[in-house]
């Protein structure tokens, strides 16, 4: 039982940072703050310096390859910082330091835990996704399979995780708004569609990446700014900071040592399963591996990354802790003057009032645009994904066979990322009241029980036919969306029946089960001829997968 409560607790807590990664700080409505010129002027030379690159971007982006992938040609160190920027958001800023000023350790093993994750997962994908891919993770899906069928059900898949993983973002930016800029709801909202519409409608993937990676070096640079200015106020010394937080803080030296955490476990371990093998279904983070020149760049990629978080998380750490001492014992940050009482904005301020306590209005407003820019390039990446389903894989594939000409399906990938913009907008303004991290735990719960299992199966598992793929594909989007619709949080909280059909909120523990049941049965029982010509066509696609011979290269990308 030890070990168990070990194992849930450690889920839990993973469960909890990558829900904070995904785009959530924020809870519920918060309240408008004044407005911060500071913070705006900031955000405008962001926006101007990423207009001048989209700019750029347009006069490069003349193919499909260019529009999707960036021609290929982003480097693995480029594409370490523009996955980081995707991995490191506006809520690891400012939600993760509020966890470390109100719970000390247990924030650090929550970025342990989750950092722990996805690694794996990418260190086992990254190499074959980029020998057999193209453009979309369908090109993998579909490679040995029917590609009309196979591809109808991925883009289907991936336009649904998009859908609810562009709620989340878009509410989070208008309450960050909100908070942050002194804005309205709305109008936030409104320049985040219209920004990330020019963005990836002009620039394409080149755009989208290096707004990431400026955002990237933004948010790296402003946070070791305000930790080292902090952290100099204890002559750098980690004993006396810790010794200093602990004597200040309610928790005392518990501060230092792990706690307990979240009372349901299966809701907790099931939400933990989605978060982490929902990183490997997500859309926009599979087309990244697309962007490099060949394995070995996606390899280093991966590696760079890592780097760039692990250092952040440390980053963060210290900030938290440094924010026990120089924001909790200072009645400026409190409303009312009450040390101890509500700070100012809510819970999640403590990283802003402490690079205002150290570095004054500029810094402050310099961290309030990296975290408005974090929102904004991870938009843009997601309608990028959209978008290549639609062009890509139903317009260029499925309905055209191919035979689209690279003119047309650049336009139906600019008409689909409009639309894309549009929906985004009105999903934000309709789902202004919804629960951010719920959103974001059911995007990656559909991610990975309607994406992921398929995904690995397709290129680790030689038996998997395309009768397989569409039963594990089909049956892991429909269970994981049925689960959540007679959960509590929708069959009662929104369509007000007395209780609900499914007792946990959380899908991922029980459709993916479902989803990789379905793919071995349905593959295992499929004797007809075109299965075992799948069958057989896996040992090409291995060698492909191992040696990346045949794959697509930088110069015709």
């Amino acid at each position: 039982m030890r070990h168990l409560s070990k194992i849930t607790t450690a889920l839990g807590l993973f469960a909890v940072a990558a829900t904070a990664f995904a785009g959530g700080p924020l809870e519920g409505v918060t309240e408008q703050q004044a407005t911060n010129w500071h913070a705006i002027i900031m955000f405008c030379i962001f926006v101007t310096m990423t207009m001048g690159i989209t700019y750029w971007a347009a006069s490069r982006t003349k193919s499909t390859a260019d529009f999707y992938t960036a021609g290929g040609g982003i480097t693995g160190f480029q594409n370490g910082l523009a996955i980081a920027g995707d991995y490191m958001s506006a809520a690891t800023l400012l939600g993760l330091t509020a966890m470390v000023y109100g719970k000390g350790y247990d924030g650090y093993i929550y970025m342990l835990a989750f950092f722990a994750g996805w690694p794996i997962i990418l260190f086992l994908m990254a190499e074959r996704l980029r020998n057999l891919g193209k453009f979309t993770f369908s090109d993998i899906t579909a490679y040995r399979l029917d590609q009309g069928k196979v591809r109808t059900m991925a883009a289907i898949s991936s336009l649904v995780v998009v859908c609810f993983y562009l709620i989340a973002q878009m509410v989070g930016a208008g309450q960050l708004i909100k908070l942050l800029f002194g804005l309205e709801y709305n109008v936030a909202i409104f320049a985040v569609g219209i920004l990330m519409m020019v963005y990836v409608t002009f620039g394409g993937m080149v755009a989208t990446t290096w707004v990431q990676i400026i955002k990237a070096c933004m948010l790296l640079a402003g946070g070791t700014l305000v930790m080292f200015l902090a952290f100099s106020q204890f002559g750098f010394s980690f004993q006396t900071l810790v010794e200093k937080a602990t004597a200040a803080h309610a928790l005392g030296p518990k501060l230092m040592y792990p706690g307990s955490l979240l009372a349901d476990p299966v809701t907790a371990i099931s939400l933990g399963l989605g978060l982490m093998f929902g990183t490997a279904g997500l859309p926009h983070i599979l087309m990244r591996f697309f962007t490099v020149t060949d394995a070995k760049e996606a390899r280093k990629s991966v590696l760079y990354a890592s780097g760039f978080v692990a250092y952040f998380f440390n980053v963060i750490f210290l900030m938290g802790l440094c924010g026990i001492l120089i924001v909790g014992q200072n009645p400026e940050f409190f409303e009312g003057g009450v040390v101890g009482g509500k700070l100012i904005g809510g819970g999640n301020m403590v990283a802003m009032h402490l690079a205002k306590a150290v570095g004054g209005d500029m810094l402050l407003g310099f961290l309030a645009a990296v975290a408005f820019a974090t929102i904004l390039a991870v938009v843009s990446g997601l309608a990028l994904a959209g978008a290549s389903a639609i062009s890509h894989d139903l317009y260029a594939r499925v309905i055209m066979k191919g035979q689209a000409s690279e003119t047309k399906e650049i336009r139906v990938s600019k008409i689909a990322t409009i639309c894309l913009g549009f929906v985004a907008i009105v999903l934000g303004i309709l789902f202004e009241k919804q629960n951010i991290a719920f959103m974001v735990g059911l995007a990656f719960g559909v991610a990975a029980a309607a994406n992921f299992p398929v995904l690995i199966l397709s290129m680790y598992w030689k038996g998997l036919t395309t009768r397989g793929a569409l039963f594990g594909g089909y049956g892991g989007l429909v269970s994981a969306v049925l689960f959540v619709l007679f959960s509590k949080s929708v069959w009662v909280d929104v369509l007000g029946y007395k209780a609900a059909l499914f007792p946990y909120t959380q899908p991922a523990l029980f459709a993916m089960p479902i989803a990789f049941l379905f793919a071995y049965i349905f593959s295992k029982t499929d004797s007809s001829v075109r299965a075992g010509k799948e069958i057989e066509a896996f040992d090409d696609q291995y060698v492909r997968a191992q040696t990346g011979y045949g794959a697509a290269s930088a110069s015709n990308h």
